[in-house]
């Protein structure tokens, strides 16, 4: 249930963490996680100061690819290939398979950045 209160005057609605969730997204969960993946790529790229075609070189992408991904455009590369290129940046990507609490029945996919 949504939590729902006024300030100054205006209704508000506070939001559930993940912005494609809120939207309606289908796939939303998935959609946070590439998105999660693509900004901590562009933060490793910016803090290396990589042109867009060096990135290119290294992550095994076309430029326009990385132009894409670094505007948040990331709909056509695929969470292997995000995780792919965060080890190609140096970076190992461990992925951990869990049961689910009792509380719930179904899984749900969430990142975290070490």
């Amino acid at each position: 249930m949504k939590k729902q209160r006024v300030v100054r005057g205006i209704p508000v609605e506070e939001g559930s963490g993940n912005v494609y969730t809120d939207l309606g997204y289908p796939d939303s969960e998935s959609m946070l996680v590439k998105a999660q993946l693509a900004a901590k790529i562009a933060e490793i790229l910016q803090r290396r100061a990589l042109t867009q075609a060096r990135a290119a070189e290294v992550l095994g992408l076309t430029q326009p690819k990385v132009s894409a991904l670094l505007k948040g455009q990331f709909r056509g590369i695929s969470e292997h290939r995000l995780l792919e290129c965060l080890t190609r940046l140096g970076r190992d990507v461990h992925i951990v398979i869990k049961p689910v609490p009792r509380s719930r029945s179904t899984g749900r996919l969430t990142l975290s950045v070490a």
